[in-house]
């Protein structure tokens, strides 16, 4: 059995890095742990026009090396700013990677689907 400090340790989020041409590199998209998540979702509580709401999608999404997040709150209108193609482009990323959107609820509710009615009917953790 995993022990908490295993579980902790453990970098769980998915990623995938991404050939930006036109910033002359490359950018990692990752996966949000819950927090992130959270506050994304608090941000976006209110309408917001699509190249603030694009920033904050990746604001919360593109990472360093360690996982961490490259941009902050202060480079959001800055960010906003850059190619809407880009931003566009690595949104639909981050958001696939995520499952946020129509397309991503239907496919996890459709995956959801299928666990169930494969199981066994069980309560228990155990097989």
């Amino acid at each position: 059995m995993l022990t908490k400090e295993q579980i902790l340790a453990v970098r769980d989020l998915g990623f995938e890095v991404v050939v930006v041409p036109e910033w002359g590199g490359e950018v990692t998209v990752s996966e949000m742990g819950g927090k992130a998540r959270d506050a994304l979702m608090e941000a976006l509580a209110e309408p917001q026009p699509t190249a603030r709401f694009q920033a904050l999608v990746l604001s919360s999404t593109v990472v360093d090396d360690g996982g961490s997040p490259i941009f902050t709150a202060d480079d959001i209108e800055q960010l906003s700013g850059k190619n809407p193609e880009v931003l566009t482009r690595l949104v639909a990323i981050a958001m696939r990677l995520n499952k946020i959107g129509t397309k991503a609820t239907e496919e996890a509710e459709k995956n959801s689907e299928a666990a169930l009615s494969g199981s066994s009917g069980s309560d228990s953790l155990a097989s």
